[in-house]
């Protein structure tokens, strides 16, 4: 797979970004809200939700902003605004700072951790935040998410937090374009890249190993990973042995051939 493909995706899938991602983002702790109100410079500023939810605004004092979205709490700051103060406020909201809620990306990606839930995040966005997969990834990711109400503090991985929900994501479709399966993530989520299965490369290379497969990869691209045939390697010889309905079965192939996961290829060594 080309992991390039999946941070450029971001560039051209027309996703939301910005003030126009951020409206279904529910405001947390510690998050950094940018208040504007049209031709009101004072009542204009960066105010930080303290850890009881709410934060103190100038004429109206204490403001509920935690569990509100960006949009609805632009509802409730004209509503707090309009008569004795102003006729008809025009409220802008948006995140300054993302602080309150994060999910966890771990795995086959470059740079595993955890990272900031920023408007309307998404799988592509996440895994770009952590640098995109490696060359060992596998073909799918898994998100672990929590039932509803109990955000993990940390990372969830499959199998581990009765009742959390596994959904699975071929990373294949998101790079084919096919953005339906590009999740929407929440709070507490974790992405897990699993390895793939490697393809294995034995007798008359010059590095013999294991190797991890891409799609579309053939006996001879494999080969060279391996860093190509010896001068008495058999090439016309070359076999595969694989496992097919939990039966091991060997197949002669041809340097066209296409390899799949979990292939054991075999070179042989020239009769003279």
């Amino acid at each position: 797979m080309n992991r390039f493909r999946i941070a450029l995706l971001l560039l051209f899938c027309g996703l939301p970004s910005g003030a126009a991602a951020q409206t279904n983002y529910v405001i947390g702790p510690q998050d950094v809200l940018a208040i504007t109100v049209f031709n009101e410079t004072d009542l204009s500023g960066k105010f930080t939700v303290d850890a009881d939810g709410t934060f103190s605004y100038p004429l109206v004092g204490r403001v509920k902003a935690a569990g509100l979205t960006i949009r609805g709490l632009e509802n409730e700051m004209k509503r707090l605004l309009t008569g004795d103060y102003l006729k008809n406020p025009q409220v802008t909201v948006t995140i300054d700072t993302y602080k309150s809620q994060h999910v966890f990306v771990y795995g086959e990606v470059k740079t595993p951790g955890s990272y900031p839930l920023t408007g309307d995040m998404t799988l592509i966005e996440a895994l770009a935040q952590a640098g995109a997969t490696t060359a060992e990834a596998g073909d799918t990711a898994v998100i672990v998410r929590p039932p509803e109400g109990s955000a993990a503090m940390g990372p969830v991985l499959p199998g581990q937090q009765p009742g959390a929900e596994e959904i699975r994501v071929s990373l294949k479709d998101l790079q084919a374009g096919t953005l339906a399966r590009n999740i929407p993530l929440r709070h507490g989520d974790t992405i897990v890249v699993p390895k793939g299965d490697p393809v294995f490369v034995y007798g008359q290379v010059k590095n013999p190993g294991s190797y991890p497969v891409h799609p579309g990869m053939t006996v001879v691209q494999a080969l060279a990973l391996a860093g190509g045939p010896t001068d008495r390697a058999a090439t016309g010889r070359i076999k595969i042995a694989r496992v097919e309905n939990g039966k091991k079965k060997e197949v002669k192939v041809k340097l066209t051939d296409l390899v799949r996961p979990g292939d054991t290829i075999m070179v042989p060594q020239k009769f003279f």
